[in-house]
């Protein structure tokens, strides 16, 4: 009878430990595939940018400087290598993008132009998705964090050499408060 019970506690830990384990690697492919995600949203977006300066270049002829910093905003977030890289081309490519739709508004003709418009409704789709997959990201994160810091999860964490991940950061530019002025 003891022995059934030796039996019965060894499967138990040894199911416990597999839960664990096996928990750990579903966080930690939720958050892989979200940071993939991520980069899904972004070349989606980059590879409407082109579209978007050949649109504004018939439109825009002089405005050079303009249509020069987003062509190498967009190189630089599709040579992006790393998340941090990645997130501060991105930062880059948006400020980039606000010139542009600026530009847009001294040219009616360019604003009203369908091609420019679908453009527009494109990328501001694409902004939500990004948005939606870095919200998705960081919950991945605090789902990941929290078991690696509650117990017994943190028991297993650090008996896995698992550590805790961090999440996306706005740039303190994005956190300023919009002056609206009229």
């Amino acid at each position: 009878m003891a022995l059934w019970w030796i039996i019965g506690l060894v499967v138990l830990v040894v199911g416990v430990f597999f839960y664990y384990f096996n928990r750990f690697a579903t966080l930690g492919n939720r958050i892989d595939n979200s940071l993939s995600q991520i980069d899904v949203q972004l070349k989606r977006r980059a590879d409407l940018i082109p579209n978007l300066i050949e649109t504004v270049k018939g439109f825009a002829k002089h405005e050079k400087a303009a249509i020069k910093e987003v062509t190498e905003a967009r190189k630089a977030l599709v040579s992006a290598q790393g998340v941090e890289k990645k997130i501060k081309a991105d930062n880059q490519l948006q400020s980039a993008l606000k010139s542009i739709f600026a530009i847009a508004e001294g040219y009616p003709d360019l604003k009203a132009n369908t091609n420019f418009l679908e453009l527009q409704r494109e990328l501001s789709s694409t902004e939500d998705k990004v948005a939606y997959s870095r919200q998705f990201y960081n919950d991945s994160i605090l789902a990941y964090n929290d078991l690696c810091r509650t117990m017994p999860g943190a028991f297993f964490a650090k008996a896995y050499g698992k550590q805790p991940r961090e999440y996306l950061k706005i740039a303190e530019a994005e956190r300023k408060v919009v002056k609206v002025g009229f």
